[in-house]
């Protein structure tokens, strides 16, 4: 994808409750506009890169982009793994993500603990990769040094 780095933001909406639930690994979902305004050349599959909540730290992440196979859905998502303990949900903040760099293609698993290694697998290699340098600096791009009140009115 020649569009990276990606810069998006919009406010955290209940997704379909899977992410923690099932998988133990919590995602932010965003809005289907903001899903609706990516390029249109970004292709489906798993990428990895930065993100903050609000005007909060900025932390590695994973995030899925497609239809999820796993679970049919027959909308596309976009869903953000932020390598981060939060002590509560926030639901309702602004998520501000930058996608850098691609991992792999979305695929079909077999079964719920296949997706869950994937995943986990994935998480891992996207922190040795967000440790290069032309990645790292991307963590303290101006698009994250927004205030609170310029992230509100810009929407």
């Amino acid at each position: 994808m020649k569009l990276l780095p990606y810069f998006c933001r919009g406010e955290v909406v209940r997704g379909f409750g899977r992410g923690s639930k099932q998988l133990g690994i919590p995602t932010a979902n965003f809005p289907e506009q903001v899903v609706d305004n990516l390029p249109a050349d970004v292709s489906t599959g798993i990428y990895y890169g930065w993100a903050s909540v609000g005007s909060g730290d900025v932390h590695k992440m994973v995030v899925s982009i497609g239809w999820n196979p796993y679970y049919k859905n027959t909308k596309k998502s976009m869903e953000t793994h932020i390598m981060h303990t939060f002590k509560e949900d926030f639901y309702g903040e602004i998520l501000n993500v930058a996608i850098v760099g691609y991992l792999r293609p979305e695929k079909n698993f077999d079964s719920l603990e296949s997706l869950i290694s994937a995943i986990q697998g994935d998480i891992e290699e996207a922190k040795k990769r967000l440790d290069l340098p032309e990645h790292l600096k991307l963590k303290e791009d101006n698009f994250f040094q927004v205030s609170k009140s310029k992230i509100m009115n810009g929407l």
